[in-house]
């Protein structure tokens, strides 16, 4: 998967939860190893809601 337009899925869905403190490099690479992992073990759901199941569990963890 394309690790630039992950990260740009990523990007907008947190400003869609207004979150405003920019994520660290370390961050945004736990978060695209997290979105690729559930997409190899669930290959028909979307890839935008992982991206936004996996960032409002960031935010809420």
């Amino acid at each position: 998967m394309d690790k630039k337009f992950i990260f740009k899925m990523i990007q907008n869905c947190l400003r869609q939860y207004q979150h405003e403190l920019p994520l660290s490099e370390e961050d945004y690479d736990n978060l695209y190893q997290k979105i690729v992992g559930q997409k190899q073990e669930e290959a028909d759901v979307d890839l935008h809601d992982i991206v936004n199941d996996v960032v409002y569990e960031y935010l809420t963890g």
